[in-house]
């Protein structure tokens, strides 16, 4: 079952930008753009702020059964394997 997560984020230096991570298979994608018309890039390395953020919009969905206990686990487990 695929997952995506989704938020702003705002940068001194790059601006206000859309991050999107998908997984999928026990695969992670971390996407951003910047701007209604302009294309989703690959963003990375993700920061240490960026996963506590993934981990935090996770575990928001795990009271409403959208997710869980066991895939925010494994969500948790991908940071380790990315090098995290």
């Amino acid at each position: 079952m695929g997952m995506e997560f989704g938020w702003w984020k705002t940068t001194g230096e790059s601006g206000k930008h859309q991050i999107n991570v998908s997984i999928h298979g026990g695969n992670i994608e971390w996407m951003s753009k910047q701007g209604h018309h302009t294309r989703w890039q690959e963003y990375g390395p993700p920061s240490d702020e960026d996963w506590e953020r993934l981990f935090c919009e996770a575990e928001k969905r795990v009271p409403r059964r959208l997710l869980s206990p066991r895939q925010l686990a494994a969500i948790k487990a991908m940071k380790q394997k990315c090098g995290g």
